[in-house]
């Protein structure tokens, strides 16, 4: 008995001796944007196969696949993680509605181009997206490695490789913070904004090295297994457009280094990708298929490698999930400008409370939607078992103080507007920005912003705008004694309103606000077509008052789209008090008028949204002024005063100092950002409503439309052809690019 003890104790000892002395496997996967999905495959058939991987070496996202890899995770996991991201969110850095302030929702929905203007030179970003997205998630899955600080420590040791963009040189990356490290490798240039890193500017590594095998072998890898995905050269018939030119030409090196690079690995993969571009993500699922393909050609390669037991498999420990978390501590580096106070503020952070990636998140997103800072790098180091970690972030401040924006638009009120704005932030203070809108075309018209951002304390804002348009009015609803006069019926208008404000305004988890003021406003309203001979004018003039009023309003907004919101919430009041008048007509006494709207989305089947919407208005007083009065008909956004639009009658077809209106409307998206759209609204306009209780009673106006609508980097794009039974007429309404 003890002599076969003995012997099958020597044969383990023999078995270690073997396997410690074994040839080392390294695993080189090259970069290729979405196409390093194929890496998955692989990794999968190797798993299965029970390859023992010793080294990883990656470039670009070869570097996120192995460096997630490296960290522990198996490639089914790998696979379930990229199936469940949304790449177009990740990549283009989309900020959720609900992470914006309502000066920031406002600021974000009305220009289509935005760029650096410091000391008025026109500049342009430094990628199309600064990649915050993208690294937020690589720290959410590092988050189990947060405390190693050398990648040789990993699961399995792994390098990554980055480029110098000052100097064009390959960085290798094996130490520091793993989501910074993969994240500066896959900053695809021109696309993702580059990261820095020890005083290094850094950008996708296959600038430099995109297939690091040469690394690999230095660090002592035996048996090298390479998986290449990058582009092949491609004939003439393909190059049809400038960027397929120029990619042909980024990829003459690549391919003349892989005649030297492909000799040193002892098992080349080749996935085949030609179908693939480096953004087709929406296609994971056959990239990865791909990739197992391409392994399963190589078996009789792979099952030779000495690297297992015969029929054994690789199985990895699942990765530890956290989901709650305590933040015992912050540290802060590189917030020269903003203080302590206003980053723990909108992160809404307050020590040893509970914490999760969710309320990280949000608080993110609330610091990014800023525009003060280009990147937030951070890593959440444990300090005990018992779930505290130390935050430490890393802010780097964006240097443009200054931007030029710039939007197009068209519709049937406004006609055609060309937007040009200029926007300054920290104009006197840190925390504050100022905005002028100029608006050209049909109509002149001016917005001036500033707004001093205390966050949820009491900030102040300073508005300025002036807005003028023309439009058909029907005299017997609104001045009927002028139609018996000079016995016409319609005129052409000229509103002209100028209005000024300063306000206090406090925030509630971004989406709800409180807020009070002081208005000045000065309206003036005239018509052209028929003179004033009584006063030897050439115009007769309706209204020409200066206007002081108090106010007050609520708003809350939960909305994930302001032009067609699929989910969310939103409600407005707005009271203001009427105290002065410079009264052109001899008409004013003090009077109020107050307003509320309720809004509601939801997407209860997939790709159809229904949106109901209630509002009302009302005037207290008995005052003779009539320009504030409620004023429906026409299709769009952002009217001033009380105009309302409503289906199935022209703009200003509709008035009375009171009214209520509900909608509902349909929303089919056959495809990604294409909106069919039916919709009804009824109403009842009349005077003194509340007082008659008619506001109960069947609707006295109804209207019906059917539209389109398409999203577009100018902004919405919509046609509705609107009808209304009761006057048997039908209107179609025309707009394009983001209202203002």
């Amino acid at each position: 008995m003890r002599k076969i003890l003995a012997l099958l104790f020597s044969f383990y000892l023999l078995q270690g001796m073997a396997q410690e002395n074994r040839p080392k496997v390294g695993l080189v996967l090259s970069g290729g944007g979405a196409k390093g999905l194929a890496h998955i495959g692989v990794l999968e058939i190797l798993e299965e196969e029970g390859v023992q991987i010793d080294y990883i070496g990656g470039t670009s996202m070869g570097a996120i696949v192995g460096g997630l890899y490296a960290a522990g995770y198996s490639a089914k996991e790998l696979d379930s993680i990229f199936n469940q991201t949304n790449f177009d969110i990740l990549i283009q850095d989309d900020l959720p509605r609900n992470a914006k302030t309502f000066y920031e929702k406002e600021d974000a929905e009305k220009y289509a181009i935005t760029l650096p203007f410091d000391n008025f030179t026109i500049s342009f970003p430094t990628g199309l997206s600064k990649g915050q997205n993208i690294y937020n998630l690589m720290s959410r899955l590092t988050l189990h490695v947060s405390d190693v600080n050398d990648f040789n420590e990993l699961s399995i040791p792994f390098f990554c490789v980055a480029t110098n963009v000052e100097t064009g040189e390959e960085v290798i990356l094996d130490k520091g913070s793993l989501a910074k490290a993969i994240s500066a490798s896959g900053a695809i240039p021109s696309l993702l904004s580059p990261i820095k890193m020890d005083d290094k500017l850094l950008t996708d590594g296959g600038v430099s090295n995109n297939f690091p095998v040469e690394e690999m072998r230095k660090r002592g890898a035996d048996v090298i297994i390479g998986v290449d995905v990058q582009d092949s050269l491609v004939d003439q018939k393909k190059l049809k457009s400038v960027i397929e030119i120029m990619n042909q030409i980024s990829n003459f090196r690549r391919i003349q280094d892989m005649r030297n690079k492909k000799p040193l690995t002892s098992i080349y993969i080749k996935p085949d990708i030609t179908n693939f571009s480096v953004l087709s993500f929406e296609m994971g699922n056959a990239i990865i298929d791909s990739g197992r393909v391409a392994a399963e050609k190589k078996l009789d390669l792979i099952r030779e490698l000495p690297k297992k037991r015969p029929g054994d498999t690789l199985t990895r420990d699942h990765v530890p999930k956290v989901d709650d978390f305590n933040i015992s501590g912050l540290t802060l580096e590189g917030n020269n400008t903003y203080p302590r106070s206003y980053v723990q503020g909108k992160l809404k952070l307050n020590y040893d409370k509970p914490y999760n990636f969710e309320d990280l998140s949000i608080g993110l997103n609330n610091l990014s939607a800023t525009g003060n800072f280009d990147r937030i790098n951070y890593r959440l180091i444990p300090q005990d078992e018992n779930g505290n970690y130390w935050l430490a972030m890393q802010m780097q401040e964006s240097e443009n103080k200054m931007l030029l924006r710039l939007a197009l638009h068209y519709d049937e009120l406004y006609r055609s507007a060309a937007l040009i704005n200029l926007t300054r932030k920290s104009l006197l203070f840190t925390n504050d920005v100022a905005s002028l809108d100029l608006i050209v075309g049909d109509n002149l018209r001016y917005n001036f912003n500033y707004y001093l951002d205390k966050g949820y304390y009491w900030s102040v804002g300073i508005n300025s705008r002036y807005n003028t348009f023309e439009t058909d009015l029907d005299l017997n609803r609104f001045f009927a004694e002028v139609a018996d006069e000079f016995g016409v019926r319609e005129l052409q208008m000229n509103f002209k309103d100028f209005t000024n404000q300063l306000y206090l305004e406090t925030l509630f988890k971004q989406v709800f606000s409180i807020g009070a003021g002081i208005e000045h406003k000065y309206i003036k309203l005239r018509s052209t077509t028929i003179g004033d001979p009584e006063n030897n004018r050439p115009e007769l003039i309706f209204e020409n008052s200066h206007y002081g009023s108090v106010f007050g309003y609520t708003k809350f907004d939960s909305y994930d789209n302001k032009y067609f919101p699929r989910r969310g919430f939103s409600f407005q009041g707005d009271f203001h008090l009427y105290l002065y008048s410079s009264d052109f007509n001899n008409t004013f006494s003090e009077f109020s008028i107050a307003k509320g709207a309720l809004g509601y989305a939801a997407t209860p089947f997939r790709n159809f949204t229904t949106r109901l919407s209630t509002e009302t208005g009302f005037k207290i007083g008995n005052d003779g002024t009539e320009i504030f009065d409620f004023i429906l008909g026409g299709y769009g956004n952002d009217f001033i005063n009380n105009m309302k639009p409503f289906f199935g009658y022209d703009f200003a077809s509709l008035s009375a100092d009171s009214y209520i209106k509900a909608m509902l409307e349909l929303d089919y998206q056959p495809f990604k950002k294409n909106h069919v759209i039916a919709g009804m609204n009824i109403a009842n306009v009349e005077d003194g409503l509340y007082k008659t209780g008619n506001w109960l009673s069947l609707p006295d106006y109804t209207g019906y439309a059917l539209g389109y609508g398409l999203e577009t980097f100018l902004g919405p794009m919509e046609v509705k052809y609107t009808y209304s039974p009761e006057i048997r007429e039908s209107y179609w309404f025309f707009s394009l690019g983001f209202w203002f």
